[in-house]
């Protein structure tokens, strides 16, 4: 081939890999949203009463019927992960404790993995629950119903618990049971930042539309968010906060509806407290990242893992060895 043919293959072959993994880049560092300005007085007041926030009165009055208090109140936790579960997936709950949720430790850090549910309807699976906390004492359930119209208030319910006991947890993951979570690589993202506060973490949304058909599941009245369109949130498979920021979402969380999808919920609370969500393209968001040992170990989530998918890449990305550049 000619030169000048070759010149135009390499182009192409160019232009293929810059169209493939440009978006994301694009995404996370010209498109990350401007810093929110701290001058509004509401904004202050909630930054404020999140600073001077009082736990003992909480703790007499939280409605748990299964609380793992005793796991966290007089730890220093480097990374909280709060696994949002359906009472009846114990199958899940197990694969996840002998996968990537056994970390205890990561660069000598400590790591803690806990459950957050409902209440099942089933009085049944509400025995196999009780035992299922004894036996591992990673369990926090809530007094309500576990269905699809009440996981805004399991996220709640798990920020509330995290601020009244689990206070010295520097960062929070809330993630769900069907993910693979790359605890060493998240960690080691975490331990490089330098700014300490107001780490609102994940695969932002810009623009999100609110669902206005009233059939559907996700449907938001215009009298509970009356906006075009939401502000810039994190998608809810799977984000970090530190451990300021939940208390300020807990403490905006007292004005926003609940009816709102949870992850919108949280990126309402965000904006009112004046928090901008930082954008990394290693969270996939909802989708599923095909399967690659080095991919893998870089990542830092990926969605919809089947449960013998979670030990084969488990096993595999556990090991010592290195990947090439």
């Amino acid at each position: 081939l000619r030169t000048h043919q070759w010149c135009f293959i390499l182009f192409n072959v160019l232009l293929f890999h810059v169209l493939l993994f440009g978006a994301d880049l694009l995404e996370e560092y010209f498109l990350r949203s401007l810093p929110l300005s701290y001058t509004d007085a509401k904004t202050l007041e909630i930054r404020d009463r999140a600073r001077k926030l009082h736990m003992d009165p909480l703790k007499a009055n939280l409605s748990y019927t299964v609380s793992s208090s005793a796991t966290c109140s007089y730890q220093e936790i480097f990374l909280l992960i709060l696994v949002c579960s359906s009472p009846e997936n114990r199958t899940r709950r197990n694969v996840i404790r002998q996968t990537w949720g056994n970390v205890t430790d990561t660069r000598g850090y400590a790591v803690l993995t806990l459950f957050a549910l409902g209440k099942p309807a089933s009085v049944t699976t509400q025995l196999e629950i009780n035992d299922e906390s004894q036996k591992h004492r990673d369990i926090i359930e809530g007094s309500f119903i576990d269905s699809p119209e009440t996981q805004t208030q399991k996220v709640l319910m798990s920020l509330e618990w995290t601020v009244t006991f689990c206070p010295h947890a520097r960062y929070i993951l809330k993630t769900d049971e069907n993910m693979f979570v790359g605890i060493p690589s998240l960690a080691g993202y975490l331990l490089s930042l330098t700014q300490l506060e107001d780490i609102y973490l994940g695969r932002v949304i810009h623009q999100g539309v609110p669902d206005r058909d009233p059939e559907s599941p996700s449907f938001v009245p215009i009298h509970h968010y009356s906006e075009e369109f939401y502000p810039d949130y994190c998608d809810g498979s799977a984000f970090v906060m530190s451990q300021d920021v939940a208390r300020k979402v807990y403490v905006a969380a007292k004005e926003v509806p609940v009816s709102v999808p949870p992850d919108i919920f949280v990126g309402i609370c965000a904006k009112k407290a004046g928090i901008t969500p930082i954008h990394s393209s290693r969270f996939s968001g909802e989708k599923h990242i095909s399967y690659n040992r080095c991919c893998y170990k870089f990542i830092f989530t990926s969605s919809n893992m089947k449960e013998d998918e979670l030990f084969k890449d488990w096993k595999e990305t556990s090991d010592r060895k290195d990947c090439s550049v």
